[in-house]
């Protein structure tokens, strides 16, 4: 059956409520260092890829074994589980596109039952990090391509798009979408997006779905 429409989420602190970056440096003793450098990035204060890298940096040295027990921290944002039923329900297909990584949205997405998703990988040598991103970076303007590709091979047009965020990296995906939502989002988000979503449940988005 032809998707009806399509939904893309931001997945730190849109589709789970934590910063997976910081839960893998808390794993190197540096947690707080790349939180606050985190929350810099979200506001739109610096480049983002540029802080990214900086922030990988910080995670040289961890073994791969700990991304247990990140995945084990890892919180599903309220509501998360009701909204990609009720997009399902009504013939939609669910995406996320993340600055974050594949090493944890590929065991989570399955899990939550999204239906695509892209992230950045972190290099890996002897079995730990290398502190070093593998491949290009997903930034703004890749969430926002990404966003396009996924609508054209599912043949929709772009009114028949929803992309849902809370960081400046996430700008120009909901600029690019039929419909921006800005949720849980730092204040640069909230002033640009279209509509705004103040309570922290993905389920208040559901009324706002064709």
């Amino acid at each position: 059956m032809t998707a009806r429409f399509l939904v893309v989420l931001d997945a730190d602190s849109t589709l789970i409520r934590n910063e997976v970056i910081e839960l893998i440096a808390d794993e190197a003793g540096r947690g707080e260092e790349v939180a606050a450098a985190t929350e810099a990035a979200m506001r739109g204060e610096v480049d983002f890829a540029t802080s990214l890298r900086t922030r990988v940096a910080a995670l040289a040295g961890v073994p791969l074994e700990r991304f247990e027990r990140v995945l084990a921290r890892i919180e599903p944002t309220p509501g998360v589980t009701d909204l990609i039923d009720a997009v399902h329900d009504r013939g939609g297909e669910v995406g996320v596109v993340s600055g974050g990584f594949h090493e944890i949205l590929d065991t989570l997405a399955p899990r939550l039952e999204v239906d695509m998703w892209r992230a950045n990988r972190l290099a890996v040598a002897e079995g730990k990090l290398t502190g070093e991103v593998d491949g290009a970076i997903v930034d703004a303007q890749a969430k926002a391509d990404q966003l396009a590709d996924w609508a054209d091979q599912l043949g929709l047009a772009r009114h028949r798009t929803i992309a849902i965020g809370d960081g400046a990296n996430d700008l120009a995906m909901i600029a690019a979408a039929g419909l921006g939502i800005a949720f849980n989002a730092k204040p640069a988000v909230r002033a640009a997006a279209p509509i705004v979503v103040g309570p922290v449940d993905l389920a208040a988005i559901i009324p706002l779905l064709p």
